[in-house]
């Protein structure tokens, strides 16, 4: 080998990029069970994308609404939230605090309303899209504005969720993206399932909260289920950003920009659960009070979702298996996963590659990831100029 020529060498190389470079763009029908490219080699069922970033023609910013009970009963506000697409998936919420506020455990009246969840034209400049959702919340005299979409399902189980968002506006607001889970017992708080990821606009920019909940029990906090993670450089979150969550048998763990931020293996949610976003505030001690008359934002260009649910024939749950019996199992499972996908190494944000199977079998150790030439590339190199 080390009277291997310069040009045998970088043959190779490219050969062993394109290896890596032609995996085959696939609609979702083509695929059985996703993988991430995390460690623990997790595989999912079923994945959704919601895109956001060409929609003019959805484009409206509606006007604030001050009555809290016109607030509520707001339309949507356009037909996007309309379509199957979406309206089979989430549901916008109308809910109120005012049976907490009456019993004194909140200080501020908050309403959601569909009026503050709507498609609006990016103006930022070198634009990275034409268009965003928007989820508003904003300050009222008698009321805090608040904006929630959940999932219809509550049978998520298990899921790696993104999405490319920013949060911008005045101190005192809360942007969120989490699981949840409780037995109908609400006023006990230790009946709750819940892995978050928020953001709170009184914070440092690059500060972002991680919690497996409950954080907070018999009067104490609870160190061991939250983290206060710093952002990567040049990504706090008022820049666009890939905010990414992975929930697993094992650990919630959190990811900006592809770099892992917060990992929590303390009371990991164990049930199937809803998916939620939202922007609020209720003059607490966690959110902070926003000052009358502010907003604040989480704008989102999309959200892309991997995960099983429970009564999908395809799901398992390997709490305890490790990664070659897990690939073992993939590939015996006829009825399951021939063709796995990933969504993380495609070329294109939110079309999945298909990575084994039949399609792909002339590169069996595809599941490897990219991986493969980070490893491979830098060993040639070295062999040659040995």
């Amino acid at each position: 080998m080390a009277s291997m020529s310069l040009q045998t060498l970088l043959f190779i190389v490219l050969q062993v990029l394109g290896h890596v470079a032609c995996l085959q763009e696939v609609s979702d029908r083509d695929c059985n069970c996703y993988v991430t490219n995390d460690t623990s080699l997790n595989y999912f069922t079923t994945h959704n994308f919601f895109d956001f970033r060409s929609l003019g023609h959805y484009a409206r910013v509606p006007g604030p609404i001050e009555d809290p009970i016109e607030d509520s009963s707001a339309p949507l506000t356009s037909d996007y939230f309309h379509d199957d697409h979406w309206a089979k998936v989430w549901g916008i919420q109308r809910w109120n605090n005012s049976e907490a506020v009456a019993s004194g455990d909140r200080p501020v009246l908050m309403v959601n309303s569909p009026n503050n969840i709507y498609i609006e034209k990016n103006t930022d400049e070198s634009a990275s899209s034409e268009t965003f959702m928007t989820m508003r919340t904003l300050k009222f005299e008698d009321h805090q504005s608040a904006a929630e979409f959940e999932s219809i399902s509550m049978a998520y189980h298990f899921l790696s969720v993104r999405m490319y968002a920013r949060t911008i506006g005045a101190p005192g607001a809360v942007t969120a993206m989490f699981t949840y889970k409780d037995d109908g017992k609400a006023t006990k708080l230790v009946t709750v399932q819940e892995s978050d990821l928020e953001i709170r606009t009184m914070d440092p920019k690059n500060k972002v909260q991680y919690t497996n909940q409950p954080s907070f029990a018999k009067g104490y906090d609870v160190p061991e289920a939250t983290r206060n993670a710093t952002t990567p450089i040049e990504a706090d979150w008022t820049r666009w950003s890939v905010h990414r969550m992975d929930w697993t048998p094992t650990d919630t763990t959190w990811y900006i920009d592809g770099n892992q931020v917060a990992s929590i293996a303390f009371q990991v949610p164990r049930d199937p659960s809803q998916v939620i976003f939202n922007a609020w505030s209720d003059g607490g001690e966690w959110s902070g009070n926003m000052t009358e008359g502010t907003e604040a934002y989480l704008q989102i260009q999309w959200i892309e979702i991997v995960y099983n649910s429970t009564g999908n024939a395809k799901t398992t749950d390997k709490r305890d298996a490790n990664a070659a019996s897990l690939l073992s199992n993939v590939k015996r499972d006829g009825e399951g996963c021939q063709n796995i996908c990933s969504i993380d190494e495609t070329t294109k944000t939110g079309t999945p590659v298909l990575v084994q199977g039949a399609a792909a079998s002339r590169m069996p150790d595809r599941i490897l990831g990219l991986g493969l030439a980070y490893i491979w590339i830098p060993l040639l190199l070295a062999t040659f100029l040995i």
